[in-house]
């Protein structure tokens, strides 16, 4: 099994304020011609998939998990991007994939189970997908948005793993901006559910 870890997925280098935290960085494991696309959630980093990618590697496979823009350095980084920008990001480590596999699948946690939902409905190509925990619709998050008078942040969920030995990263502090964003892209991929043909587990 071969590890290697690099600083962006294709296209365009992200460019962010801050430097990128150790233990965040985007992950992929060499193996045989079946590829899986692994992707981290909402204010997390590529830390809480990669237990999930070294055990798809393990088993032989090729494994890719991108950092999506944003994530894995400070929490103003995140509030300038869009949730355009997290789908360029999943589907730069698709494009990775695609130049060394035949057989892609796709699996990812929170809203990277939303955007595995979005790459399903929009490269039917796929063969199978695994969404964990996807978000489609959180009504007090959409409402939250809509109120008056709040603040720029908000106190985010931060590491919420129960081993007390385990620390997971992930901001302290979410951008309202953000939320914003999460709501938009649960809608579209709420809409487009109907296009979903691969097998889903």
């Amino acid at each position: 099994m071969k590890w290697i870890h690099f600083a962006h997925l294709g296209g365009e280098e992200m460019k962010e304020k801050y430097p990128v935290l150790k233990g965040a960085e985007p992950f992929y494991f060499e193996g045989n011609n079946i590829g899986i696309l692994v992707s981290h959630g909402f204010t997390g980093t590529t830390q809480s998939m990669r237990p999930l990618g070294e055990a798809y590697a393990k088993a032989g496979y090729t494994v890719c998990g991108p950092r999506l823009k944003g994530h894995g350095t400070h929490y103003e980084d995140m509030e300038q991007t869009t949730y355009e920008d997290w789908i360029r990001s999943v589907e730069s480590g698709y494009e990775w994939l695609k130049e060394r596999c035949d057989t892609i699948f796709v699996t990812g946690l929170s809203m990277g189970g939303t955007l595995t939902l979005y790459m399903a409905e929009t490269y039917p190509e796929i063969k199978g997908i695994v969404p964990i925990n996807s978000a489609i619709d959180i009504p007090t998050m959409a409402s939250a948005t809509n109120l008056e008078d709040l603040p720029r942040y908000l106190d985010a969920i931060g590491s919420d793993i129960k081993n007390p030995d385990v620390k997971e990263l992930a901001y302290e502090k979410t951008p309202v901006a953000s939320i914003r964003q999460i709501v938009m892209l649960m809608e579209k991929v709420r809409d487009d559910l109907h296009k979903i043909t691969i097998p889903l587990r």
